[in-house]
């Protein structure tokens, strides 16, 4: 660990990010959702999605680009259909509150779909798949961003890293699995800090513009995010963008104000979440079998469940602390 690297317990660490989001302009009740969504982002081990960016959550509030105050509308389609306006404020408290008419329609009819616009960014997506995962439900979860990813063949981005996640429930309000992926090789805020730190970055992780590979992050951030997989990375991604931009009516990436600058216009994202009670499709079989699935996967040596690797982070950096650089943790606090 070096010098300037200091660790935070959970506990402390989850003051300080509240304190921070509170300071900087959040309500308390928009705090709460979105705070142990930072800390669990954090105690997984996603270095750079948590304490990285709260520092822009807390900026964007004092320039007045997101409102920390405001409360999510949302509005009844069906029995089974919600519309969640989160009226430019933060993504979590509009995701938080539309989940309150989500699960219990799930539960009851077996399927239920959420759309949230005038959003903004929703973090680590797979917190909260998960979040409904724990309430005994299968979720799918997408979110929308900012263009970073060029067509294949193509070099101007028009899509986002855009994320889609997957959450499976264990029995006891467990999750028995969990795939949380973006539709980039790497995550758009890898290439970001590698700029931001004077490295190069690895081959395959994103394409100057001319459309070539390059070890350049800031050539990379002018150019574009290498879609995971070639082509298939670019279609996961398109998908996403149908379900967060024309199902859900939120913005397209090109039309999106910045994830990071303070350029006075709100994010607009979009997200899509779907919901769906395993018993009641499966007939008591779901359980079962994906109990069997994963020994199958768990078995043989050296593989392992989607989520396994942060669900082991989670109990290490709970007993090790958190690791945060000593000058963001300053900035940190001076929003408090």
């Amino acid at each position: 660990m070096g010098e300037d690297l200091l660790r935070l317990s959970p506990k402390a660490a989850r003051k300080l990010i509240s304190d921070a989001l509170i300071g900087a302009g959040t309500s308390q009740r928009n705090a709460s959702y979105f705070t142990e969504a930072i800390l669990d982002t954090e105690l997984s081990g996603l270095e750079g999605h948590g304490f990285y960016w709260l520092q822009y959550y807390c900026e964007h509030l004092l320039s007045g680009k997101v409102d920390g105050k405001v409360r999510a509308k949302v509005k009844k389609l069906s029995a089974v259909a919600f519309q969640v306006d989160a009226r430019n404020g933060f993504a979590h408290p509009a995701i938080e509150k539309g989940f309150v008419k989500l699960v219990p329609a799930a539960r009851k009819h077996g399927i239920a779909g959420m759309a949230v616009h005038n959003s903004y960014n929703a973090a680590t997506l797979g917190f909260h798949t998960g979040y409904l995962a724990r309430q005994g439900l299968v979720a799918f979860g997408f979110t929308n961003a900012m263009p970073a990813i060029a067509p294949v063949g193509g070099r101007t981005p028009v899509i986002g890293t855009n994320p889609l996640s997957f959450a499976v429930p264990g029995r006891k309000g467990k999750i028995a699995l969990l795939i949380d992926q973006s539709s980039s090789a790497v995550a758009w805020t890898a290439v970001k800090r590698a700029a931001e730190e004077g490295r190069e970055i690895p081959p395959g992780w994103a394409l100057d513009r001319e459309g070539r590979p390059t070890f350049d992050p800031l050539q990379g951030l002018e150019g574009s995010m290498a879609p995971s997989g070639g082509y298939k990375g670019f279609g996961q991604g398109l998908i996403v963008e149908v379900m967060c931009a024309a199902l859900a009516g939120a913005l397209r990436g090109p039309e999106m104000g910045s994830f990071t600058e303070n350029d006075g216009k709100p994010i607009g994202c979009g997200q899509f979440f779907i919901a769906l009670d395993p018993e009641m499709f499966s007939g008591g079989t779901f359980a079962k079998q994906v109990k069997a699935l994963s020994k199958s996967i768990t078995a043989q040596a050296g593989a392992r469940l989607p989520n396994a690797r942060r669900m082991a982070n989670r109990k290490r950096l709970a007993r090790e602390g958190l690791p945060i650089d000593d000058a963001l943790l300053q900035r940190l606090q001076s929003f408090a």
